[in-house]
């Protein structure tokens, strides 16, 4: 097949350049091609494109081309992130954070002086019972004898200094009688120690001051122990006792003491505040009972006195005390008040608790000698009178008052105050009692 007609190329004349002066090269002579000087390595037709003037002065293009230093090639550093590639991260501005200021501290104002209340006033029967108590916790216990001091010297010294002569005359009998009458132990024993000692003594016994002491003291003995007995506590569990007497005898005194010896006993006391109608009462029981850590109950102002003994044994039954002590009203305005008061205590301590009260202590105070025998015959039109506290021997000498309230109620004495300590609250011991009395 015929060779195709290469089209011929139209050589364009090279503008007349003028040459500066001597600093510029030559122009390049023109090449001519025949048709088969082709290049072996192309057979496409050549194409020249018109030098351009930049060309034409570089003062080394025609020559030959220049050799352009291969750029080193760059390194690339490993990929620290995942990509390999580089990643352009954004710019994260770093976030400012907003000044805060210090709070300022908060102005602590002084802390205000806690309001003193003033303490209403201490009336001088309030201070009295305070320092009562106190003494009563520290005092030490006197000997029965130093608490029978005043009762010995009172009449049984005298009478013992009758019989301390060698020989008594016919008057002996109105002489004992002049001495047991004035010592306050009642007519009735008077003359029943009187009458002994005349059908019991013959002629020369009644000579003798020894037998004479020795017989007195044997009958005085039995009149003392003729009813005397020991509460048994634990006859019931709880055991009730009602405390019984006029103000001022030191019923809530005993109270006190006696509850704080069956707490050293090893018992569960629960006092109950009755005497309602007395404020200081009240504050006097509580007292007792916070200085000795034993619970009290109390009712409100005012309340009925039977309402709270009700209340107080419903809560010792409850909580499993083993002994209640009630402290009741010791009004003696009229003879009905006293004795109604009285007798609604009794059945409302029965309502409470089935048997109660199973003891009905009533304490008279020494110092009233025959007097308190005359307030305990009140006492027993109300209520079944169990026994007898006798307080304040230690400060009087009509102790022989007991001889009387035993001979003629027929109640034990359960107990006698010989001084103001807890421990001078003493169970009553007839052989004790006598051997401290007339020796």
């Amino acid at each position: 097949m015929p060779a195709a007609e290469e089209p011929k190329v139209e050589q364009e004349k090279p503008s007349t350049l003028e040459e500066p002066s001597g600093s510029l090269p030559r122009p390049l002579p023109r090449p001519s091609f025949k048709q088969d000087d082709k290049p072996a390595a192309e057979k496409s037709p050549l194409k020249f494109k018109v030098p351009r003037p930049q060309d034409v002065l570089a003062p080394s293009a025609a020559a030959e081309e220049p050799v352009t230093a291969a750029a080193p090639e760059p390194v690339s550093e490993p990929a620290t992130a995942p990509e390999a590639q580089s990643v352009v991260e954004p710019v994260v501005e770093p976030v400012v954070e907003p000044v805060v200021e210090p709070a300022a501290e908060p102005v602590v104002e002084p802390a205000a002086e806690p309001e003193v209340k003033a303490e209403p006033e201490v009336s001088a029967a309030e201070a009295a019972v305070v320092e009562e108590v106190k003494k009563a916790v520290q005092a030490p216990p006197k000997s029965l004898r130093d608490g029978l001091q005043k009762t010995r010297t009172g009449f049984v010294d005298r009478l013992g200094n009758l019989f301390k002569r060698e020989r008594l005359g016919d008057d002996l009998v109105e002489e004992i009688e002049e001495i047991l009458f004035t010592a306050d132990i009642g007519s009735r024993v008077a003359k029943n120690i009187l009458m002994a000692v005349e059908e019991h003594l013959d002629g020369d016994d009644k000579k003798d001051p020894s037998a004479i002491w020795a017989f007195v003291r044997q009958y005085c003995e039995e009149i003392l122990s003729s009813h005397e007995s020991v509460i048994d506590y634990d006859s019931a569990k709880p055991f009730v006792m009602l405390v019984i007497g006029v103000n001022g005898v030191g019923k809530t005194t005993t109270i006190g003491k006696l509850a704080a010896k069956l707490h050293r006993e090893g018992k569960r006391v629960l006092v109950v505040a009755g005497d309602t109608f007395r404020a200081a009462a009240v504050d006097q029981l509580a007292v007792w009972a916070d200085r000795t850590n034993i619970p009290i109950h109390k009712g409100e102002d005012e309340a009925d006195p039977s309402s709270v003994i009700f209340s107080g044994i419903e809560r010792g039954v409850r909580e499993g005390f083993d002994v209640i002590i009630c402290d009741t009203a010791g009004r003696l305005h009229t003879k009905v008040n006293l004795l109604d008061e009285l007798e609604k205590m009794g059945r409302v301590a029965t309502k409470a608790m089935v048997g109660a009260p199973h003891e009905t202590i009533l304490v008279l105070d020494a110092n009233t000698g025959q007097n308190a025998i005359a307030q305990a015959k009140l006492f027993r039109e109300a209520l079944d009178i169990t026994g007898i506290v006798l307080t304040k021997l230690d400060g009087t000498a009509k102790g022989g008052v007991i001889l009387g309230i035993c001979d003629e109620l027929k109640a034990p004495v359960r107990y006698i105050g010989i001084g103001e300590g807890i421990d001078d609250l003493r169970a009553f011991r007839s052989d004790e009692f006598v051997e401290a009395l007339f020796i």
